[in-house]
């Protein structure tokens, strides 16, 4: 019979998807956690947001069928992936009047899936298909490796990529998966996400877009476990005091609404935002962190905006999301634009327009941003009731991901000091920062607490 690990203390700092994760890792194997969250709401980056008309998320999120730990996850927690997730095939489409490109892939199996979307797709001429064609047999043969790092923009050369293709597909989904510009974008994490949804089976490809709020997608029903299982999730807890006691114990301090916690713990995960995960781990002093808490303070940031158009309940677009050509020189910066009245009818006539990379859109006035990007609406829809919104709303996360360029040094969850490991989707993966990497974070921060050595 297995020797059974004794049940431990573990401290979870930060309740994100990435310490959600972990949380429920552990408290599944029966250790007692407490997690310490300095929000009033659970998620991180990938939440819900209450604001005066109605929940929000902070973002909106596409998952892929290749997102094998975030379903396992949600499974886990009791989630039942079919009731809280659309699922659709692969697809590129812009509205009809964008002169852009139809391309959605084939309910058949791989590569015929893609074979299919290419011969059927509209807005695509010859010359690009054959392109698209080269590009997806020649990755295969490098088995989705390049030689040297490089930028997406300069790997899109090198397999004599169109621009047209360029601008309708490549672009958009860099955007999309790496939040980071391709002229910037590792071209290696962008053939890895490539290998995972084109390079795999076809139900790896399939997008799957949340009908809930973030909240209840997963940190909602993490939390319940959590608790389940004898744990304590507080909110409005600000961790201020992260350091090695004796005997291998960790002493963490914490103050919130509901009291302080000068408290002993014999394993913590720092799930913590970047910056404030390199600010506790530099009150460890030792030399394990201290080249961690570099790499932390080398990640640059990325923000992403979305925009919520609110209309009547009766404003319905053809399918439940469409591609967007962005243009800032014409005052025209969405990207995606979700109907949220598809996803879950009690948001019918609601709107979500993403603008990924959104550094500069941020800048601007939130009602200036917000009545351009309905202008560009009506405008690509040929519908002119889109350009007067009854109400909206702009939330842009400025450090909503790690600017995933190429040969980025990204901390591994090993700190090196049994007892504690970090996660969060900037931790060393083979992914940029997305849900599915947070959570295969929190993964292997929860397997790997008490070795020294681990993925």
């Amino acid at each position: 019979m297995a020797k059974v690990a004794p049940a431990k203390t573990v401290a979870v700092i930060g309740a994100g998807w990435a310490g959600c994760t972990a949380a429920v890792e552990l408290a599944g194997r029966g250790h007692k956690v407490t997690v310490f969250e300095a929000a009033r709401s659970l998620g991180g980056r990938a939440r819900q947001v209450q604001t005066a008309r109605r929940v929000l998320d902070n973002g909106q999120h596409i998952l892929l069928g290749a997102y094998r730990e975030t379903l396992r996850l949600l499974q886990r927690v009791g989630i039942d992936r079919r009731r809280v997730l659309l699922n659709l095939p692969l697809q590129m489409c812009y509205p009809q009047g964008a002169n852009g490109i139809d391309f959605v892939a084939a309910r058949w199996p791989a590569p015929l899936h893609l074979i299919g979307a290419l011969v059927r797709a509209k807005g695509l001429a010859f010359s690009d298909k054959m392109a698209l064609a080269r590009f997806s047999t020649t990755a295969r043969w490098m088995d989705w490796q390049v030689h040297a790092d490089c930028s997406v923009s300069q790997l899109l050369e090198r397999f004599d990529q169109t621009s047209r293709l360029t601008r309708l597909l490549w672009r958009p989904l860099c955007l999309a998966a790496l939040n980071t510009p391709p002229e910037r974008a590792s071209a290696q994490i962008f053939l890895n996400v490539l290998r995972d949804s084109l390079g795999a089976k076809r139900s790896a490809s399939d997008m799957l877009l949340p009908r809930v709020d973030l909240g209840a997608l997963f940190p909602l029903s993490a939390a319940a476990f959590i608790e389940k299982h004898g744990g304590t999730v507080n909110t409005g807890a600000r961790v201020s005091l992260l350091r090695q006691g004796v005997n291998g114990s960790w002493q963490v301090g914490a103050r919130g609404a509901a009291g302080s916690w000068p408290a002993s713990f014999d394993g913590v995960v720092l799930a913590a935002p970047a910056a404030q995960a390199a600010l506790l781990l530099g009150q460890v002093q030792k030399p394990e962190t201290a080249a961690i808490v570099a790499q932390l303070g080398a990640l640059d940031t990325e923000a992403i905006t979305t925009c919520y158009l609110e209309y009547g309940s009766g404003v319905r677009l053809p399918q439940p999301f469409f591609a967007l050509i962005d243009d800032p020189l014409a005052d025209e910066w969405g990207q995606f634009v979700f109907d949220r009245g598809q996803l879950d009818a009690d948001q019918a006539g609601l709107l979500a327009v993403v603008v990924s990379a959104s550094g500069q859109a941020a800048s601007l006035n939130q009602p200036l941003l917000a009545a351009a990007t309905a202008r560009q609406l009506a405008g690509v829809f040929r519908r002119p009731e889109l350009a007067t919104p009854l109400w909206f709303q702009v939330i842009t996360e400025k450090r909503a991901t790690f600017a995933c360029v190429p040969h980025l040094k990204r901390p591994r969850n090993a700190t090196g000091l049994p007892g504690l490991c970090i996660a969060g989707d900037y931790t060393a993966s083979d992914y940029p920062a997305t849900i599915e990497s947070a959570v295969r974070s929190g993964v292997l921060a929860a397997a790997g607490l008490w070795t020294r050595e681990h993925a």
